[in-house]
């Protein structure tokens, strides 16, 4: 069993993802060394360098959920006009446009959750725990646990990947920039559902989204 600190370091010195790296350590039976080559013989390993590059080309693409009730836009910067022109990088894209539409995320990352949605939450969460009769010692711990979970269900680079929940989408962005050699950004994204906020039958999205998949 790989530890969880030798994957968080391996993922901290090569910038691949996280599922990538255990995989590298358990193929390697825990050697550090041995696991950045694999990861760089994969080319997993560059995505980090490739990250802080700018990336001002792309495109804007859409989903439109089969039977209309969802339809998603979403920007996805890429380096070069010529990489926008990938098809590695389309289907990326619209892979990303159906994981909006299935998922539902409120944000692209955690940096762009507002301070006040988070001390709101953790109240709401606190109230919660000591409701359910918690020792105040431990509700604090519990909070930013559940905080923790919240922000992977609202943060689009934190969600399972629709097509494979072994993975983030922040380990897939991270695959497709080792794979096309340029830095990859999502840029922003909105998602209407047609009568949201009204009073309506509940259906799940998430489901039928992938059922269009084939998965």
């Amino acid at each position: 069993m790989v530890n969880a600190g030798l994957v968080k370091e391996l993922r901290e010195k090569t910038g691949a993802g996280m599922m990538n790296c255990k995989k590298a350590l358990v193929e390697v039976d825990g050697n550090m060394d041995k696991a950045i080559e694999l990861l760089r013989k994969k080319g997993l390993a560059a995505a980090a360098k490739k990250s802080g590059r700018i990336a001002a080309e792309g495109i804007v693409d859409s989903y439109i959920h089969g039977n209309g009730r969802i339809g998603v836009l979403v920007e996805v910067n890429i380096e070069t006009d010529f990489a926008a022109k990938n098809e590695k990088f389309k289907a990326f894209v619209k892979d990303i446009a159906m994981q909006v539409a299935a998922s539902n995320p409120r944000y692209v990352s955690d940096r762009e959750v507002p301070d006040e949605v988070l001390e709101s939450e953790r109240s709401i969460l606190r109230a919660q725990a000591l409701n359910e009769g918690k020792p105040e010692k431990v509700v604090d711990k519990m909070v930013e646990g559940r905080i923790k979970k919240y922000i992977k269900e609202v943060c689009l680079l934190e969600q399972p990947f629709i097509k494979d929940p072994d993975k983030t989408v922040k380990d897939l962005v991270n695959e497709k920039i080792a794979a096309i050699g340029e830095n990859i950004s999502i840029r922003r994204f909105v998602r209407f559902e047609m009568g949201e906020g009204l009073e309506k039958r509940e259906e799940n999205f998430a489901e039928e989204v992938k059922k269009q998949m084939g998965k």
